[in-house]
């Protein structure tokens, strides 16, 4: 077999994958090792989810996997067979993450938007993790949770202060 013809192979093998995409059950038949990114935008519909860097480095692609901020262009759809996932379409149907998405629009933190979806699941991941909810998250903190996601607009101040506007605002919620 010459490259060509196992090039070809791989992409025509796929596999059944099930798990829970925004709290529903789904089965997608794909490559097992195509990113999970490229699961959820092109099998999935869910375009949320961006494509920046495809190296793991802008955030862009973050989802919630397991209640974990991850980098979906760089999981193979194969590794979330039963594993619950949380994409900004999923999360801003809940009352937490339409918190955070609020703030954001309050704090002006929305600006050509392409970061929106990676930083609203980084600062939910923040919020939403903490040990003690009465506590607001210092400075150094959200710069920590959000260090994973590139915005090229904001200089990231207004997205620190929607993340001290959720956290106050959603105080009962987290």
């Amino acid at each position: 077999m010459n490259i060509k013809e196992h090039s070809i192979s791989i992409k025509e093998n796929k596999m059944k994958i099930e798990f829970f995409l925004n709290n529903e059950c789904v089965s997608v038949d794909a490559n097992p090792m195509q990113s999970l990114l490229n699961t959820l935008r092109g099998n999935l519909k869910k375009t949320a989810t961006k494509e920046g860097c495809g190296e793991g480095e802008c955030g862009a692609c973050s989802v919630l996997f397991n209640g974990q901020l991850v980098n979906a262009c760089m999981m193979p759809t194969a590794q979330a067979e039963g594993a619950n996932i949380m994409t900004l379409e999923g999360l801003r149907q809940t009352a937490k993450g339409q918190c955070v998405i609020d703030a954001l629009l309050e704090a002006k933190g929305v600006q050509c938007g392409f970061c929106t979806p990676g930083m609203v699941l980084a600062l939910y991941a923040l919020l939403n993790g903490r040990s003690d909810p009465t506590q607001h998250p210092t400075e150094k903190e959200i710069r920590t949770a959000i260090s994973g996601n590139l915005c090229r607009c904001t200089g990231y101040g207004m997205i620190i202060d929607a993340a001290n506007i959720a956290a106050t605002k959603g105080e009962g919620l987290w």
